[in-house]
Parts: structure tokens; sequence; C-alpha cells
């Protein structure tokens, strides 16, 4: 198998007209952005089209078979949909971390009338038996560690784990994290911008050692904090405590002190979360991610911390669920970054929401790079906003619903 991947992709690689453009210009017409000032972009980019393009020659009879396929972190669908509709796969198994990808996968499908696939609960049902994964990498080696783990785990001896990134954001460090669990990694010449990483023959033995002896998710205790922290591959700061957030922390004892219930909107690994029940015993707090693993590790740190009596967790794009004038107080740490893209986009679609989650009188206390200059941004979407504190970095705010 491997020997025969390597000459198809060999061929693949040395005549790239060949399967430059493969996938149909009308399937990936159906992927351009919507909701989008810019409605030309095309969601379907050049790495999506090379993992597609070379499916096939990787393990073309897994994609044959009803249940051998999964794909991971699909932004738009592109990848589902694509091995569906182009390769035959059915019964696809799909992971994606975040929220704003489940859905665009479940409007393409719809637009597309195409099905045959489902989210797993877990990484282990996810990749049990499985014989070929479809991969977009993150800029997190922690995600792929944990990811690629799971597959020499839990997935068929002949597995194959495809993996494509945009070339400049791509690093040896991703081949040696794939080499800690797979005895045989290569990688494609660049097409485009794009590169893969082919990972094969699972040492199954060695990830289950490594999963004994260091587990997903993982756990440090704060000293300073007498906080436990919880994370799973890839999630914000990992088990470390961020600077910004700490600044937060620092000063938001004085939040809306009369607060019963507020909102942790990006809660990431749960500190802030965590750290408010912690602190006031009688306050209800509900935690909400956009990302699965976000998600998962604040459930994680509020049980290890005892207050999973009074977190709730909620998977949401910045809030977008939560209920109006549900809350007195609203905390936030935005990211301004989308995986290696710098935005903005994020953090004002958070202050919209939680304009529209706080009650009148209620606060957004937020902490941000000073430089990011946020505050006519939250005065204009939510409301008067303060200076509470300021370091040489970071700067935290407290804009007032009117």
């Amino acid at each position: 198998m491997w020997n025969t991947a390597c000459e198809s992709l060999g061929n693949a690689w040395q005549q790239p007209d060949r399967y430059a453009g493969a996938v149909p210009p009308d399937f990936a017409d159906l992927f351009r952005r919507r909701h989008d000032d810019a409605p030309d972009l095309i969601a379907i980019d050049g790495t999506d089209r090379f993992i597609l393009d070379e499916a096939p020659h990787v393990h073309g009879d897994a994609l044959r078979q009803p249940g051998e396929v999964a794909v991971v972190d699909d932004r738009y669908g592109v990848l589902t949909l694509g091995a569906i509709t182009l390769h035959g796969a059915s019964d696809v198994r799909v992971v994606q971390d975040s929220l704003v990808g489940v859905r665009a996968l479940e409007a393409n499908a719809g637009t597309f009338g195409r099905r045959g696939f489902h989210h797993p609960g877990s990484l282990e049902q996810a990749f049990r038996d499985v014989r070929l994964v479809l991969l977009r990498l993150s800029k997190s080696n922690d995600r792929l560690d944990e990811l690629a783990r799971a597959v020499a785990r839990f997935a068929a001896p002949d597995v194959v784990l495809l993996c494509g990134g945009v070339s400049k954001h791509m690093n040896l460090s991703q081949n040696d994290v794939l080499r800690r669990y797979f005895g045989e990694v290569t990688a494609s010449r660049g097409r485009g911008k794009s590169r893969l990483l082919i990972a094969q023959d699972p040492l199954r033995a060695q990830a289950t050692r490594a999963d004994a002896t260091n587990p997903w998710p993982r756990s440090v205790h704060v000293d300073d904090l007498g906080m436990t922290l919880v994370a799973h591959g890839g999630v914000f700061a990992g088990t470390s405590l961020d600077q910004g957030t700490r600044v937060l922390l620092d000063a938001m004892d004085g939040a809306v002190p009369t607060a019963r219930t507020a909102v942790d909107l990006g809660c990431g690994n749960g500190v802030i979360a965590t750290a408010l029940a912690r602190r006031r015993p009688g306050i209800r707090v509900v935690a909400t991610d956009v990302s699965q693993i976000a998600v998962a590790s604040t459930i994680a740190t509020a049980r290890a911390n005892g207050v999973t009596d009074r977190v709730e967790v909620v998977r949401s794009d910045a809030g977008d669920e939560l209920a109006e004038g549900s809350s007195q107080l609203v905390l936030c740490n935005p990211p301004f970054h989308e995986d290696t893209t710098v935005s903005t986009d994020a953090a004002e679609a958070m202050f919209r929401n939680a304009a529209t989650i706080l009650q009148s009188g209620g606060e957004l206390w937020c902490v941000w790079n000073s430089h990011l200059r946020y505050r006519p941004v939250l005065e204009r979407l939510v409301g008067t906003t303060r200076q509470v504190v300021r370091t040489p970095k970071f700067t935290v705010t407290a804009s007032r619903r009117a």
C-alpha cells in the first residue's frame, strides 16, 4: 500500500498539470462564502483541492467502503462533500472543532442535496477502524498530536492519514509530531501554495503508551490561583494562563458585584468562568465558545475545581445562541487571530452579541491588546465604556449597556 501510494503521489507531483484544478468547477462554485462582503471569495481553496485530488491515489479502496473515511477540521464542508460526491464515500465520520464549520457543512449539504456523513461523539468513535483520514492542518501542534495519537490508537492497521496545509504555515515540527505515532511519514512537493503530509504504518503500542503516560486532556495546577487548568490539544493558551487573561482575572472582582448570572464569552480552557464561580459562590456562569475543544476543556476545568453545578458550558458562535437580556455581566478576552490570519471580526461579533445578552445596566468587561484600540468599537456596539486598568500591553474596559 505504502509503495503504491508513494508511486501515485510521485507521479502526481511530477505532473502537476494533470491534477491542478481536478475538482470540477461546478462542485467548487457551490462553496462560495455566504454573508460575506466579498461575494467572489471562494471557500474551496488549493489545499482542499490538493487533498481531494490525492485521496483516491493514497487509499482509493477506503473511499469505496462505507464508514472507512474520516474528515477532520473541514472548514466549509468541501472535503466531506467532495469525498462523497467526487469519490463515492459514504457514512463519512466528521470531526470539526469549529461550530462555524459544522454549520457550513450542514448548509452546503442541504444546498448540494447530499448527506452520507455524521459527527461522532468522541475521537475513538471517529477513528475506530477507519482506513483513510483527511485532515486540514491548523497552526497547533498540540491539536495535531491529540488527533494523530487517536488515529494511531484506533484506526485500522492500513490507515493513511492525509494532512494538507498552506505551505508557508507548515514546518518540520509537524512531521516530527506524526513520526511519534506513524512508522512512515512523507511530504509532497508543493502545489500552488499548498503541501501534503502523508502518514502510514500506525504505531499503536507507542500511541497507547503515550496516552497512558501523557494523556489528553492535560492538567496543570496553577499555584497562585489555587486552580487546576485542563486543556485538550489546540485550545487557546493550553494549560497555561495567557497574560491578557491574567490581567482580567486581577481586575474582575470589581465587575458588577451584584450580578447573579454571568457569561464567559470565548471561554477557551475555562479559567475565567471557573475562577469567577470559585470567587462568587452565589453566581451562575454560562461559558461559551465556538470551539468544541474549548467547550470540552472548560467542562473539564470546571469539574477539576468542583464548580460544575454553577458553570454551564454552551457551544455557540460568539454567544449567538444565548438569550437576550439573560445576564448582568459578560467577561471576554476576545481573539484577534483566526488560526493563522489576523482578524478582529470575532471580537466585534462578540461585542455585538454581548450587547444583546446584557440586561439594561449590565456590563461587558473586556481585556484586549492595547494597540487594537477597541474602545470606540465598544462605545458604538455596547455602550458607555470606561478604562478599568491599563498595563504596558493590555487594557481592561467596562462597557455599560444602556
